[in-house]
Parts: C-alpha cells; sequence; structure tokens
C-alpha cells in the first residue's frame, strides 16, 4: 500500500497535447522563419545558409543538455550564435520576434489530447492539487501552448525547465516543484511519457510515477525503470489515483 495520493504533476509534450505530423519539415520551415526575421530586424547575415548553422547550433546545444540536465533558454543560445557571427549585442526584444517567427510553425503542430480536459476537470473536481512540469528551451512557448488549450487554471503552477535551469530527471526541478506544495513527496504523482525523465525522476524522490504509454515506442529502456502504474489514456488516471490508499 503507498499513501492516498493528494496531488499530481503533469508532463505537458507527449502527456497532454501530442504533434499531429512529422517535426523534421516543421522545424526546417521554423528555422528558415527565424532566420528570416533576423534578417529582417537589420542583422546581416548569410540568410541562406543561417538555417542550417541555426539547427547545428541547436542540436550541438541539445546534446550537451541531455547529458548535464541543464538548460539554456533559447534565447541564451541564440546570443551566443549570433556573437559567434559578430554580432554580440542584439538585444532580447529581436531575439524574441525571432523566436516568436520559429513558433509560428512549431505551436500549431500541437493538439491537445481528446481526454485532456475531461481528466484535469475530474481530478480538480475529486480535490486533487495539480502542477505542471516541462522539459522546454522557452518558457513563454509552453505558458502560450497551455493558454491556447485553456488548461492553465487547472494548475498552482507551472514550472519549465527554461524557467529554472534544471532538466527533468535533474532531482532539483522536482524539488522546486514540490516547494509549491505543503505535501510529502509520497502523497504526489507524477503522469509522464517519459521513462527516464518523468518516471525515474520522480521515483528518485519518492514521488510516484504513471507512465502513460499512447504516444511511446517500447524499447529496452522499459525493463531497466520500472513504473509504479502504466495507463494507455489520460482517462484512465482518475479511476487509478481513486484506488491507491493508505
Amino acid at each position: 500500500m503507498i499513501a492516498l495520493i493528494r496531488a499530481v504533476l503533469f508532463d505537458l509534450g507527449g502527456t497532454l497535447m501530442y504533434s499531429r505530423a512529422p517535426w523534421e519539415p516543421i522545424f526546417e520551415r521554423g528555422y528558415q522563419a527565424l532566420v528570416d526575421s533576423l534578417c529582417d530586424q537589420g542583422i546581416t547575415l548569410d540568410c541562406k545558409e543561417l538555417p542550417r548553422v541555426v539547427q547545428y547550433h541547436l542540436d550541438r546545444y541539445f546534446a550537451r543538455r541531455d547529458k548535464d540536465l541543464h538548460e539554456t533558454t533559447y534565447i541564451t543560445v541564440l546570443h551566443e550564435l549570433l556573437a559567434e557571427h559578430g554580432h554580440r549585442n542584439v538585444d532580447n526584444q529581436t531575439i524574441r520576434r525571432a523566436l516568436d517567427a520559429f513558433y509560428a510553425h512549431t505551436q500549431p503542430n500541437w493538439l491537445l489530447e481528446e481526454d485532456a480536459l475531461l481528466t484535469l476537470r475530474t481530478l480538480e473536481a475529486g480535490g486533487y492539487r495539480l502542477g505542471l512540469v516541462s522539459n522546454a528551451g522557452d518558457d513563454q512557448d509552453v505558458f502560450q501552448l497551455v493558454e491556447r488549450f485553456h488548461i492553465e487554471p487547472f494548475f498552482d503552477f507551472i514550472l519549465t525547465s527554461a524557467a529554472c535551469s534544471y532538466r527533468k530527471p535533474h532531482p532539483r526541478i522536482f524539488q522546486l516543484a514540490l516547494a509549491h506544495w505543503n505535501i510529502p513527496p509520497g502523497e504526489i504523482a507524477m503522469v509522464g511519457d517519459s521513462l527516464g525523465a518523468d518516471i525515474l525522476g520522480a521515483q528518485k524522490l519518492n514521488i510516484y510515477g504513471v507512465w502513460i504509454t499512447r504516444r511511446v515506442s517500447r524499447s529496452p529502456a522499459r525493463h531497466k525503470i520500472q513504473p509504479d502504474a502504466e495507463v494507455q489514456t489520460l482517462h484512465e488516471i482518475p479511476a487509478l489515483l481513486s484506488h491507491l490508499s493508505v
């Protein structure tokens, strides 16, 4: 038996929302829009070659952050890239506009799971406290998505790795999430699609790990990390939690 669950942390991408189309062509268009925005704002660059340079720079950053679990915002990454190309004093607003041009292509590819709203309403009505913890390089992008899906009011807080500098499964991001509640970790569940980031990270702090498998592919990692519970859909979560008792 485990302690009664009183609060639930949710992951966002792959858990509450999913991508409708493959990402590669969308990213290509997004990188081009980002570069076009910089060029339109008067930053002299090789605008034909730069999209590939941006992608290379970000891929290099992604590889590093996956190892050390330290998140640097995309604004900072773009500052570094532009400095390498001789632009050391670009203001944040210029980069923000370029990122917004990028997200104009990526955000429409995200769709809210059809059972997300009902699940969140059911949990809220059941007295559960809800929080959102997302690995993301841009805090504003996450808040824009959450607002577009009209799910922000359900959450006591929304915490991104961009805002706190640590990525799941680093314990610090979970500790910062728990600091919002005066609830023991053993009375909190984490719902996510990533065994390594969501489930393992939560379990290290004695948080109950619920693996949602609807959007995941089975892999050898499944045998190394054992979730406390496994569901295929969000719709199953209220019943699962209600059956957990002291």
